[in-house]
């Protein structure tokens, strides 16, 4: 997420909470609960549950394998009206890797680099019409850039 997408969030979150829609301290506990999820099941649970869906309007891109795991390139596009677009890699401590947010007439579209401490699946996933659509693959990733 960079700067500006960052204080944009943190001004929705103000506002929300100043007007009562939401409070300090729930939009502290979501954001908790879905940064501390271990597993894909648990992460989804906490952005509001509905389970997940195959897709084929959900395009991830990463590499096969990652000689850097601490910089992973990952590619999310959709053709679905997303609202909302998630990483979760299966393996690392934190199992949420971000999230970002869409308003109405923003191209769904995020390039990003995730940290990877194994190997492991990673899946993106894509809210629209209140569900939750997914796309995964396993990210190779060896130790010490040898490609082995």
């Amino acid at each position: 997420m960079n700067r500006r997408e960052l204080l944009k969030m943190t001004t929705l979150f103000g506002l929300m909470a100043s007007s009562g829609l939401i409070t300090q301290a729930q939009a502290n506990e979501w954001e908790k609960q879905a940064f501390e999820g271990k597993s894909l099941d648990d992460v989804v649970k906490a952005l509001g549950g509905g389970g997940t869906e195959k897709s084929s309007g959900v395009n991830l891109t990463a590499p096969d394998i990652a000689e850097n795991g601490a910089v992973v390139p990952i590619v999310i596009a959709t053709t679905l009206k997303a609202s909302q677009m998630a990483i979760i890699v299966e393996k690392n401590p934190t199992a949420l890797s971000g999230i970002f947010y869409f308003p109405e007439g923003a191209e769904p579209f995020v390039s990003t680099r995730v940290k990877m401490a194994q190997t492991s699946n990673v899946y993106a996933l894509v809210k629209a019409d209140q569900k939750w659509y997914i796309a995964s693959k396993e990210v190779k990733v060896t130790l010490g850039g040898c490609g082995g």
